[in-house]
């Protein structure tokens, strides 16, 4: 048995040490908001915050976190109230498919709490999720508007 916190609940999961992060969520706890993309780390669609970083579960074992705080999309908002990202992403339309979205929110999350008001260059330096819809610059005002709050 692995033990760790997910979205502030403690829970001990039964699974291989080398089964990955991404697959617990999914198929032991039933957090599904995580998505897998590529399963190499490249695309970002299945980033969650480990300890508050984020982080790619695709490749990350679940051994790695035994003992640390997981947040998935699932947890990033409260009770009945959006993250303030969520509503920047309904707000100024950043979804098209919304596949990679779960993922790309949870890296602009890390990045926010890292720096409240990044630059463009922080943005690209931080912000390597792929979005196959292009919805780049979309994504850039959200978290424009969000810095400047």
């Amino acid at each position: 048995m692995i033990a760790l916190v997910v979205n502030g609940r403690s829970v001990q999961v039964d699974a291989d040490p080398d089964t990955p992060l991404l697959w617990v969520l999914r198929d032991h706890l039933n957090l599904t908001g995580t998505k897998y993309g590529c399963g190499v780390a490249a695309c970002g669609a299945c980033t969650v915050h480990i300890d508050g970083a984020a982080e790619r579960a695709c490749v990350t074992p679940v051994s790695a976190c035994a003992g640390k705080r997981v947040v998935t999309i699932e947890g990033l908002g409260r009770d009945d109230r959006l993250h303030p990202i969520q509503q920047a992403w309904i707000d100024h339309q950043v979804p098209q498919c919304g596949y990679c979205q779960s993922g790309m929110i949870m890296a602009v999350a890390a990045l926010l709490a890292a720096k409240a008001k990044p630059s463009d260059e922080d943005i690209a330096k931080s912000l390597d999720n792929i979005c196959r819809c292009g919805t780049y610059p979309r994504v850039r005002e959200a978290i424009r508007a969000l810095a400047r709050k």
